[in-house]
């Protein structure tokens, strides 16, 4: 055979190695190490601090995924501009009223295969938490820190006006009665307040429900102007009638930030005011000295089946749709699931548990004396969140806009509620056709 022969042969062989070689040394290698995920949260100071605690522990606990934490500002509408544009967050740390709007939007990826492989279920949470995140049959949301509500009240205030502080007022029309003892009048303008349903003012939309009204029937129909909530609305009215409603404006104006000693509850302006279990932060920050006590919020005298209503909201943690590595991203909520990792950021957020099982120690070390009377609330069958309706922030900003109408006598209950009733029902309307003709109905 001659030399020729091979000659051909082996340069192909030659020159299809050397592309096989170049294309090695071109090509993309996988990095050595974990997968780094990205992570969105709102959270600053030592709230901030206690997450990336526990994020530090979850990068400790494995060598599979690190994850890197981002404070974001306004997270809610950055996230969402961010999953438009194809580039989102692996996690997000949004508030649990984002869930309706961004689950409708479909900018959230649905949780459920992913709680079935790691075994959450929803018999481990506390119901009213878990409820948050569960929307049109499917997980969106997991819970970091929960929040319950209940009455503070100055113990002080209470002596001073001959009132008994371990028995705080257990109706409304006993919490109106001390009220009056507690408020005080110099030159005929009120200097201390016993007690103002717009104090802190963030439960506005609310007040129905203390009362037993809800705000849509979970169908089809707003039910802003039901009875219940035009009678809460005039009971909140009652107050501007008793008390005046410019004198009541003019008081209000004079109060300082709320995350300052001037906040009106801890420079001793407003002796009753409904807050959540997050108050004892501010307490213990801007007034340790303060003399206060929590309690049960006051229910209607005649409806004593509305005992130990509170409010429930969260912070929760999310996918976005188009994450890049949702399966690791889901490996980091998880671990916050965990009782060690939820123990973990919850005593370091000084909040309770939105778990059921909680362990001894977290009870013992945790400082807020109350802690207990915030997870019991929320345990019990008298808890309220925001309706899961995607047009909750222009039905909300409706309610707030009745409340200021009816505390300054601008309108009655009815009237202004009526109102709301009236332009909010076409838009619920419009609303679920939307869903509707996306197939995302109930």
């Amino acid at each position: 055979m001659r030399l020729r022969d091979f000659t051909i042969p082996l340069m192909v062989v030659g020159i299809v190695a050397t592309i096989l070689y170049s294309e090695d040394l071109t090509a993309p290698h996988p990095t050595p190490g974990p997968v780094h995920i990205t992570y969105w949260e709102k959270w600053t100071g030592f709230e901030a601090d206690a997450m990336r605690d526990v994020v530090n522990a979850f990068n400790r606990s494995q060598n599979r995924v690190h994850v890197d934490m981002l404070t974001v500002s306004n997270v809610d509408r950055k996230t969402l501009l961010a999953t438009a544009g194809g580039d989102p967050p692996d996690v997000a740390g949004l508030w649990g009223t984002n869930v309706a709007q961004f689950a409708d939007d479909n900018a959230l990826l649905p949780l459920d295969d992913y709680c079935k492989s790691h075994g959450i279920t929803a018999d481990r949470y506390i119901p009213a938490y878990w409820n948050i995140g569960y929307y049109h049959g499917h997980v969106y949301a997991l819970p970091t820190t929960p929040a319950s509500t209940a009455l503070h009240y100055n113990t002080a205030m209470f002596r001073q006006a001959g009132l008994n502080p371990d028995h705080p007022p257990q109706t409304l029309e006993e919490m109106d009665a001390d009220a009056v003892r507690m408020t005080k009048r110099e030159n005929g303008r009120i200097v201390v307040a016993g007690f103002m349903p717009a104090e802190p003012g963030w439960w506005n939309w609310g007040w129905g429900y203390l009362f037993g009204g809800r705000l849509w029937d979970g169908r089809s129909r707003i039910t802003a102007n039901s009875p219940e909530n035009v009678r809460a609305f005039d009971w909140i009215q009652s107050y501007s009638r008793k008390y005046g409603a410019a004198e009541l404006q003019t008081f209000r104006s004079g109060f300082g930030n709320f995350s300052s000693p001037q906040n009106a509850f801890l420079d001793n302006k407003v002796a009753m005011e409904i807050q959540g279990v997050w108050m004892y932060n501010y307490i213990s920050q801007y007034s340790p000295q303060l003399q206060w006590k929590a309690a049960p919020f006051p229910h209607p005298a005649d409806r004593p089946d509305l005992a130990n209503s509170t409010f429930v909201d969260e912070d929760i943690l999310v996918i976005p749709r188009g994450a890049k590595h949702p399966r690791e991203a889901f490996a980091f909520i998880a671990f916050v699931q965990s009782q060690k990792g939820m123990e973990m950021l919850c005593l370091g957020q000084r909040k309770h548990s939105p778990l059921r099982q909680v362990s001894e120690s977290f009870w013992k070390q945790h400082p807020n004396p109350y802690i207990r009377l915030f997870a019991d609330l929320a345990r019990g069958k008298n808890t309220f969140a925001v309706p899961k309706l995607g047009i909750w922030p222009e039905y909300g900003a409706e309610l707030n806009n009745a409340f200021d109408e009816i505390a300054l006598m601008k309108k009655t209950p009815k009237e202004a509620l009526d109102a709301v009733q009236a332009r909010m029902q076409p838009k619920l309307d419009q609303y679920l056709e939307r869903l509707r003709q996306r197939g995302e109905s109930q």
